[in-house]
């Protein structure tokens, strides 16, 4: 069978459809593409707007770490000052052991004088045994004050320091340099390096 003769209408129809298919897409330019880049922004940030529930979850989650911060703060601050109540605490309980005696060292520091007195006072007539006697009660004394931390200050000869000497006079002596402890009316006394009892002494001063 014979194929029907194309018409130039059939023609036209076949060129127009290899122009089509042979037609190239332009590719976009620079700022084509800037704008469509903004507009995808915008477009987001329009679709965030619409959308107050992640707002409020993002306000909250701020929110909330802003707490936990505080409350990590606020932690380290209770955990330091809980250690400076125990630091004080210990510190408290160390000085009250250590001067708990000081009332007790101050009782007894009136018989320790007497025991000393009492031996000063011993001439040739007292026997040896009763001197010795004496000596050794008095040793006893000062040996279990000293067992709890009692000093003797016995400053005979020593640079007058008033934070431990209670001077009872001034007395003029070229044999020593002045402000010297030349004599001591009664000793002193410490406990745990804290001050029971000044020495009572008397002090010298330059010769006129």
């Amino acid at each position: 069978m014979a194929k029907d003769p194309q018409t130039p209408l059939d023609d036209e129809l076949a060129r127009q459809q290899e122009e089509a298919d042979t037609q190239v897409e332009p590719e976009p330019v620079e700022g084509e593409v800037e704008d469509a880049a903004e507009r995808a922004e915008a477009e987001e940030e329009a679709q965030a707007s619409d959308n107050p529930e992640a707002e409020v979850l993002a306000a909250k989650v701020e929110e909330l770490e802003q707490a936990l911060a505080e409350a990590k703060d606020q932690s380290l601050r209770a955990a330091a000052e809980a250690q400076n109540v125990r630091r004080r605490a210990e510190q408290e309980a160390e000085k009250a052991r250590k001067f708990a005696l000081e009332k007790f060292v101050k009782e007894l520091l009136p018989v320790i004088d007497s025991l000393e007195k009492a031996l000063e006072a011993m001439g040739d007539d007292a026997s040896e045994a009763h001197r010795e006697g004496v000596a050794m009660t008095l040793k006893m004394q000062l040996d279990v004050l000293g067992k709890f931390g009692v000093e003797v200050i016995d400053p005979q000869g020593e640079p007058f320091d008033p934070q431990y000497h209670e001077a009872m006079a001034m007395v003029p002596n070229p044999e020593l340099e002045p402000n010297s402890v030349m004599d001591v009316m009664q000793k002193g006394y410490l406990l745990n390096g804290r001050l029971v009892r000044p020495a009572m002494v008397v002090v010298s001063q330059a010769a006129d």
